[in-house]
């Protein structure tokens, strides 16, 4: 059973967040108009729930994935910014816990007999290229993971490229938007963190990854953040980049 999460501010000292959070929340809480910068603190998991995620899903979890749960059981940041008189949420930043770290699945996506499953609505008109990895596959030759819900905007996915039994070195972070297509981010999970992280959580902030980008909205708010976010550099700032678990 997953252990409840602390409340915000307590059990966890300020050294440990500034590992887990790369030191963006010193930089947020020092922004003119940011407000609310919340962590919501989790006990680290057990090696024993990672064991058992394990041997459930016949998966190997990658190094990195289980060195971020052994500091946190999953993630939760968000922050606010003041407008006038009126407080508006606007960074989240998440990764699910390992219960929640749950294989999307084949089963028909609307409650209608006959329905089409994810493999039914799978397009194979774009595969591998010099510039882009074989993107995904909802059958049994992947192995599909998600972090982040995305906040109904798309799902960010722990990839296991060549099915069960899954290595971990056979892994990789992929942005599935809501029109079920795949978007590669990265090789690793310590380096989709980074990305997270120097993105502050922006609505949207997957978008910059895909070819169509991110939509005028989601824009406005990347142009308008306080600290701001070079579309331009996706990597965000080197020093934060660097940095590793």
């Amino acid at each position: 059973m997953e252990e409840e999460a602390s409340p915000p501010g307590l059990g966890c000292s300020k050294p440990h967040l500034e590992k887990l959070t790369l030191g963006i929340t010193r930089i947020l809480e020092s922004s003119p108009g940011v407000t609310e910068v919340t962590i919501i603190e989790k006990p680290p998991a057990e090696r024993h729930m990672i064991s058992s995620w394990e041997q459930k899903n016949n998966c190997v979890m990658p190094e990195d994935v289980k060195n971020f749960y052994l500091m946190t059981n999953g993630f939760h940041m968000t922050w606010s910014v003041k407008l006038d008189e009126h407080i508006i949420p606007l960074g989240s930043m998440a990764i699910n816990s390992i219960s929640k770290l749950t294989q999307l699945t084949q089963s028909s996506m609307y409650s209608l007999p006959n329905a089409p499953t994810l493999a039914d609505l799978e397009d194979d008109t774009h595969e591998a290229s010099d510039d882009q990895p074989e993107k995904p596959h909802f059958d049994s030759r992947s192995v599909i993971f998600e972090l982040d819900s995305c906040n109904g905007n798309g799902k960010v996915c722990l990839v296991y490229k060549s099915g069960k039994p899954a290595l971990a070195e056979d892994t990789e972070i992929w942005f599935l938007d809501r029109a079920l297509y795949w978007h590669f981010l990265t090789d690793t999970f310590t380096a989709y963190y980074r990305l997270l992280i120097t993105h502050l959580g922006l609505p949207q902030w997957q978008y910059a990854f895909t070819s169509y980008g991110i939509s005028p909205q989601a824009k406005a708010f990347f142009d308008g953040s306080s600290p701001p976010v070079d579309l331009n550099n996706p990597r965000g700032r080197a020093g934060i980049w660097s940095r590793r678990f």
